[in-house]
């Protein structure tokens, strides 16, 4: 994935060994701040995520929407 050589390989793992306290205490911080984060952003889209989940659209786009429907279900009838 990274495409790197096995000894660039062999030189991380060693360090990671070498340092297990320190790598894992900030994997830690980096988990933390990754929950943190999805937290904020399920909080702030809280409503869009509903409206998402209900199906319903965005007000004012519905005339855009069964535009789009239609031309769905001329491009299905045509198959």
């Amino acid at each position: 994935m990274f495409d790197l050589t096995e000894k660039q390989i062999n030189a991380a793992l060693a360090y990671i060994e070498e340092n297990r306290a320190a790598v894992e205490a900030e994997y830690q911080i980096v988990l933390k701040e990754a929950e943190e984060l999805r937290l904020y952003y399920e909080e702030k889209n809280r409503d869009l995520i509903a409206r998402i989940a209900a199906g319903s659209t965005i007000p004012g786009t519905e005339a855009a929407w069964e535009k789009l429907r239609a031309a769905k279900a001329k491009l299905d009838a045509k198959a």
